[in-house]
């Protein structure tokens, strides 16, 4: 391996290890908010509206703590694959991923073009 793709490689490496430590972060303060609510909430008098409104709000908190679990899982996923030397292969096609794509998405798993694809497919068979 050459010395310029050891020093990219380093640097998604310390790109995805900063984003597992952020998403730590915000899936503990959401644990943390959540429970500090919980015994907040059982202290106060609701009506219908109150309780409308915090069912809602409560469905959005979850659906934002499961996209950070989510994405959480693909960083781990993406730092065992650099460990096991695979990083940077496309699942699908088998063909290196570009350096700008994982610059910005570094736990990218697929190319441009065969996550456009998959994405494509997703759409058509009404899968979101």
């Amino acid at each position: 391996m050459d010395l310029p793709t050891q020093a990219h490689l380093a640097t998604l490496r310390d790109l995805l290890n900063y984003r597992l430590r952020e998403l730590r972060a915000d899936v503990h303060a959401a644990e943390v908010a959540r429970q500090e609510a919980s015994v907040v909430s059982t202290h106060e008098v609701t009506d219908r509206k109150d309780e409308a409104l915090q069912e809602q709000l409560t469905g959005v908190d979850d659906a934002q703590a499961q996209r950070d679990r989510d994405e959480m899982a693909d960083v781990e996923a993406a730092l065992g694959r650099l460990d096991a030397g695979t990083y940077g292969d496309c699942v699908d096609c088998g063909e290196p991923i570009a350096l700008p794509r994982l610059l910005v998405l570094p736990a990218a798993r697929r190319c441009a073009a065969c996550q456009s694809a998959q994405e494509h497919a997703a759409t058509r068979s009404g899968v979101a």
